[in-house]
């Protein structure tokens, strides 16, 4: 198993270096008092996340971890290549399956993995988003195995969250530890605000006018990312607006203000498809705009991301984006995928069911590490369970090699021990590409855990990237 912060020989890797003998000199007592300070910043704040299954008040602060996760320059520069590669292949992909379909057309991805995907949206077939863009912003979640080894687990291309965490996480560290940051050269993140803010604008349709209206449209506070909305708003400058606060007129989206009604050209939407427009996708929908999609489809309006991109992140479709990034792109994938197996086709379903012990299946749609069964972990009875709901309905299946998941030191009570992470960087995409030098780290806090998910008891640290020519201590 690959310790982040040791090489082969037993050493601290070069990247952990100044940070090991910082540890070493202020003792864990000193770090357990400042994760006891920083719960208490964090809690003042409302830096929280909801669990919709708990009953009672479902709030609860995010685990925060005070040990960062450390890339050197050389190592984010191949990180950075492979995100954006990955990050412009995606939004290549969802533009021709909704257009001419060369891909299925060329026989490499099956056409009823796509037309009969449930995130499919028939309707946006010849819609062209701004720029062609109809994910502007990018979630890749990346895990380590080795040195040089890292492997895509999954990609999130509707609304991808958690960068407010990767925002506090950053600021929390620079007031608890300043002397440390004065010592070791990191790169900022702090400009992530205003890069979605510049992403979205360039993302205005073309009847808009010269300063584009954008807004943050929230399922209101009682969603589980109700604070991240609230704070991407507060830090890019914009409107968090929910359904009542629009309606569409003669084909445009509109906000009720004080000063009477105003134009809205971007809308950076965080609710699911099902629920945008209750005259198109459910009528039962309290959270949606009437008339929405119809002003989307005019051209009167960005939806950022498009209605129909959730076919990117279908885990399924997963196991073809090496693919894509050759037969779009014309290159070899920077990243590699995980090896997948797809319950859908028979001789790989017969292959899953005789080695579940093994192996890690997940569903397809499902998000969060809910509905996964991790083979190693789980007992026979439990094999034999899910062997059921896979034999049921296979298509809705992937398999997946258990893999050895890096760790880093973690404070677990009050000692330091190896936690498995996995990493999600945030790439933006509009007229430019922008990938600020860092991301979320989730931790799986309980010892030999693979689920580093918030809602099933994940925590987070802060991600560092060195600065170039950063030799250790300044």
């Amino acid at each position: 198993m690959f310790n982040e912060m040791l090489a082969k020989d037993g050493k601290i890797r070069f990247p952990y270096k100044a940070l090991s003998e910082w540890v070493e000199s202020v003792g864990v007592d000193f770090l357990c008092k400042r994760r006891e300070e920083a719960e208490t910043i964090f809690r003042r704040l409302g830096v929280t996340f909801s669990v919709y299954s708990e009953g009672g008040d479902p709030e609860r602060l995010i685990p925060f971890d005070v040990v960062p996760r450390i890339y050197d320059a050389k190592e984010w520069r191949f990180l950075s290549a492979g995100i954006i590669q990955r990050s412009r292949a995606l939004n290549a992909f969802l533009f021709d399956i909704y257009h001419r379909g060369e891909i299925l057309r060329a026989g490499i991805i099956p056409r009823e993995l796509i037309y009969q995907n449930k995130s499919f949206i028939p309707e946006m077939v010849s819609v062209d988003p701004p720029n062609g863009i109809y994910c502007p912003v990018t979630g890749i979640d990346l895990v380590r195995t080795g040195e040089g080894e890292f492997y895509v687990l999954e990609d999130n291309c509707r609304v991808p969250s958690g960068v407010s965490y990767m925002l506090d996480n950053r600021e929390i560290m620079m007031r608890m530890f300043p002397d440390l940051f004065a010592k070791i050269g990191v790169e900022p993140v702090d400009q992530y605000p205003d890069g979605l803010r510049k992403t979205l604008i360039e993302l205005a349709p073309a009847t808009s006018e010269d300063k584009p209206n954008v807004v943050i449209l929230t399922p209101g506070m009682h969603n589980s990312a109700f604070y991240e909305h609230s704070y991407l708003a507060d830090q890019m400058g914009v409107d968090l607006v929910e359904a009542q606060d629009l309606f569409v007129e003669d084909g445009f989206v509109w906000m009720r203000t004080t000063l009477g009604p105003k134009r809205v050209d971007v809308i950076y939407r965080r609710i699911d498809d099902p629920f945008l427009d209750p005259l198109f996708f459910r009528s039962d929908s309290l959270l949606g705009v009437i008339g929405l999609f119809d002003a989307y489809r005019r051209g009167n309006v960005t939806l950022c991301s498009a209605p129909g991109a959730g076919v990117a992140d279908d885990k399924a479709v997963y196991s073809f984006v090496p693919k894509m990034i050759e037969f779009y792109l014309g290159q070899k994938p920077i990243l590699q995928n995980v090896p997948t197996w797809r319950c859908g086709k028979a001789d790989e379903c017969a292959y899953v069911l005789d080695n579940l012990s093994q192996l890690v299946v997940k569903e397809v749609h499902a998000s969060g590490g809910y509905g996964m069964l991790i083979g190693p972990a789980t007992s026979k009875a439990v094999h034999t369970e899910y062997a059921e709901r896979i034999r049921d309905n296979p298509s809705n299946f992937i398999a997946q090699p258990t893999l050895d998941l890096s760790t880093i030191d973690t404070l677990c009570d009050s000692a330091l021990a190896g936690r498995h992470v996995d990493f999600r960087p945030f790439c933006l995409i509009g007229k430019e590409v922008r990938l600020v030098p860092g991301g979320l780290t989730r931790v799986a806090l309980t010892e030999g855990s693979l689920v580093v998910n918030s809602s099933q008891g994940g925590g987070v640290k802060d991600t560092w990237v060195l600065t170039e020519n950063n030799f250790g201590y300044r």
